[in-house]
């Protein structure tokens, strides 16, 4: 029996999976993002264990036995985040989360001390990642920067709580903008250029080895043997590819979560940072992907699905494909916490173009389904891979559950989509999946095949047809508005 636990921005998933990987029983619980001011998005670490607490008593409740028979637990969680613990292992204020703005001259600062560090880490400094986060906390809170000791990621932070052990692994490290990527090793002089060194971070392992065993009392509460190994785990998004297969070269998943994420996975380290796509290390050994990512994406459609005074996105969805409206122009700018790929600028914002008297609730969330699938066709423009030949790619996250979507998503990227069971927890269901590797030591490649399909999505011409001027549409208005963004108050 093994044991996923996801810990997300919106929440922490928990996932039961027994020896023929089916899902037994799955929790979740909800987390809060607090934003006390512009361009900010913090969370208290406290609340991500309280979080985990709660989902593994949720499975310890309906299944005692199974839990009780857990072997090993694997971790997934949101990238990026800022966690900081001085010398006791005391959090020292909120965590600085991945969809956070306000670093945007921290990264230029840090690429000016660091003039090769796009070719070390792979990657663009952007606002998102960690390393530009102690920047700023150095710059503006140099009481709390000179107590800092440990920085962990959040669900390493979840790790240090159940295990007592101070552990990453290389896909989440890859996104803190500290890794020497190719060489999968911390660097030396990216640390420095942020005043830390080797010691203000945990040990770096692979996502599929042991990271350690839980604590007697935490196995004790949570009714489980206290030689339960804890894997490494991964980030959410290389969590997410184990879950759902992608795991060879060539094979890519979309993401639909609070963010989107078009993945692909890769044999070897193929940085493109000029167009703002993410060169990180995989979650098993000697293995990189690449990512283009959108800061939000389903989380879009909670945000209009609250604007339009439905009670869930599912009763929005059911309105839109009702609707028998005439089409409409109006588009949709999904830039609610800025954009990274292929723009980078923390400074833009969500814009609805085209609003008229004709209007309506479904009006705005259609535009809004489609305005997130230009912006991840964006991302596609980026990675380079139209055209490339990839047989099908696998979607996942909580807006794997819209048909509608699909049918859009697949129009415009102009691939084929494959949904498949469980795909909405795919990254606890991954990580459940790395902590099975690091008790038995299997074949990677034969254990994290793919899960059953559900339906495959085709385009369909005639609705590409009708998103192409759209879409256009949508790509002249970020350079006519750039300007504008970057005049909002900070």
């Amino acid at each position: 029996m093994y044991l996923g636990l996801d810990i997300g921005t919106s929440g922490v998933k928990a996932v039961l999976v027994d020896g023929d990987q089916s899902i037994l029983a799955e929790a979740s619980t909800p987390l809060r993002v607090e934003r006390p001011h512009p361009q900010w998005s913090e969370q208290d670490p406290h609340g991500w264990w309280t979080a985990v607490e709660g989902a593994v008593t949720k499975l310890r409740t309906s299944h005692p036995t199974e839990i009780s028979g857990v072997q090993g637990i694997g971790l997934s969680g949101q990238m990026h985040g800022a966690t900081l613990l001085d010398k006791d292992h005391t959090v020292l204020r909120p965590a600085i989360l991945w969809n956070d703005g306000r670093c945007g001259d921290q990264c230029k600062t840090l690429e000016a001390r660091v003039t090769d560090s796009r070719t070390l880490t792979g990657n663009l400094a952007m606002p998102g990642f960690t390393a530009p986060k102690l920047l700023w906390v150095a710059e503006h809170e140099p009481e709390i920067f000179a107590k800092v000791a440990l920085v962990l990621l959040p669900k390493d932070y979840v790790r240090l709580r159940m295990t007592g052990e101070a552990v990453s692994e290389m896909s989440d490290a890859a996104g803190t903008l500290w890794l020497d990527v190719a060489a999968r090793d911390w660097s030396d002089s990216m640390l420095a250029a942020c005043g830390l060194t080797r010691d203000h971070m945990p040990r770096l392992i692979e996502g599929s080895q042991s990271s350690g065993t839980l604590r007697p009392d935490i196995a004790e509460t949570w009714g489980m043997s206290p030689h339960v190994v804890v894997a490494g785990g991964a980030g959410d998004n290389a969590a997410g590819a184990i879950g759902i297969g992608a795991v060879a070269p060539g094979r890519a998943f979309l993401s639909l979560g609070t963010s989107g994420v078009y993945f692909l996975s890769n044999a070897s380290y193929s940085p493109n940072p000029a167009l703002g796509v993410h060169a990180f290390c995989h979650c098993l050994p000697e293995t990189w992907h690449q990512m283009s990512v959108i800061l939000s994406a389903a989380s879009c459609l909670s945000w209009v699905t609250r604007l339009t005074g439905h009670d869930n996105e599912a009763a929005l969805l059911e309105e839109i494909a009702r609707d028998p409206g005439p089409d409409s122009d109006l588009v949709f700018l999904p830039y609610l916490s800025g954009e990274r790929t292929p723009l980078n600028d923390p400074n833009a914002q969500g814009v609805f173009f085209g609003l008229s008297h004709d209007t309506r609730p479904a009006t705005l969330g259609r535009a809004v389904l489609e305005g997130v699938a230009f912006a991840l066709a964006d991302g596609q423009d980026a990675l380079g891979v139209n055209g490339t030949g990839i047989e099908s790619i696998s979607v996942i996250g909580g807006g794997a559950r819209s048909d509608l979507w699909g049918d859009i998503l697949a129009a415009t990227l102009d691939q084929h989509l494959t949904y498949h069971v469980s795909g909405e927890v795919g990254p606890a269901f991954g990580a459940a999946r790395l902590g099975r590797l690091a008790v038995t030591n299997e074949d990677p490649i034969t254990l994290c095949t793919a899960p059953a399909v559900l339906r495959t999505v085709t385009p369909d011409p005639t609705l590409a047809e009708a998103l192409a001027p759209k879409r256009e549409r949508f790509r002249r208005l970020y350079p006519l508005l750039k300007e504008e963004f970057a005049r909002r108050p900070a």
